[in-house]
C-alpha cells in the first residue's frame, strides 16, 4: 500500500489548521509514517493523532510535528539538534528540509528502532544514545535546536550551545500540559521568547530535565 491518498488527506487536514509553511508541507509529504509506526497501528499512520511505540513512548501527532517544525524555521544545511529521536520520523522531517540533523535518544532500544528506518530511507542522520538535556558534547553549538519531551523549564546547557541568530523550541510545562516555547538568541546572545499553544509530551528525563 502507498498511502498516497492518506497522505494528500493529512496534508489538507494540517493546512486547515493553520500549517502555512510550504516547504514544512512539502517535507511530510514526502516521509513516509507508515514506517515509523508501529504495525499494530499501521492502519492509523496518517490519522492526525499520536501513537504508542513502546516503553511509554509514543510517535508525536503529525500537526504537533509540523508545528514544530515550522517555528524552528530551517535553512538549508543548518545544523540542528534535536533531543528525543522516538521512532525517527521528525529527524527525518528534518533532514527532508535539507537540514544537518543531530539526534540524541536516552533509550537505547528507541534508538535501534530509529536507525533502522533512517537507514531504509538513506536519511543522513547522526545518532547517538544519551542525555540530551546535556547538548551533543562539551563543545558543539547549533543552529537550531528542537526538543521533543515536556521540560519543566529550558534547559541551561542547551541555550548555551545555540548559535546566535539561533532558534530552539521546547513544550515547557508540567507532566500534564506544555506550552510550546520558541527561544530566538539575537547576535549579541539576547533571548526573544515566544509561546504558542499548548501540547502534551512524554516527559523530558535528563540531568537538565525530569528526573
Amino acid at each position: 500500500m502507498n498511502y498516497i491518498k492518506e497522505r494528500n488527506e493529512l496534508i489538507i487536514t494540517l493546512k486547515n489548521k493553520g500549517i502555512t509553511s510550504e516547504k514544512v508541507l512539502n517535507a511530510i509529504a514526502k516521509v513516509p509514517r507508515e514506517i515509523f509506526v508501529t504495525d499494530k497501528y499501521i492502519d492509523k499512520a496518517y490519522d492526525d493523532i499520536s501513537l504508542p511505540l513502546f516503553l511509554n513512548q509514543t510517535i508525536s501527532q503529525p500537526y504537533t510535528v509540523a508545528k514544530m517544525t515550522e517555528l524552528l524555521d530551517t535553512f538549508a544545511n543548518c545544523e540542528v539538534l534535536e533531543i528525543g529521536t522516538g521512532s525517527g520520523y521528525q529527524a527525518c522531517i528534518l533532514a527532508e528540509l535539507g537540514c544537518n540533523v543531530f539526534s540524541i535518544e536516552r533509550i537505547s532500544e528507541l534508538n535501534a528502532y530509529a536507525r533502522i528506518r533512517i537507514e531504509k530511507l538513506g536519511y543522513n542522520i547522526q545518532l547517538k544514545v544519551g542525555d540530551g538535556t546535556l547538548g551533543w558534547n562539551n563543545t558543539k553549538k547549533f543552529d537550531r535546536i528542537i526538543i521533543t519531551a515536556a521540560a519543566p523549564a529550558i534547559p541551561e546547557t542547551l541555550l548555551s550551545i545555540l548559535k546566535p541568530n539561533g532558534i530552539l523550541v521546547i513544550p515547557v510545562g508540567n507532566r500534564d500540559k506544555q506550552e510550546m516555547t520558541k527561544i530566538i538568541k539575537t547576535e549579541t546572545n539576547n533571548l526573544t521568547i515566544e509561546k504558542h499553544n499548548f501540547f502534551k509530551f512524554v516527559p523530558l528525563i535528563g540531568k537538565e530535565g525530569w528526573k
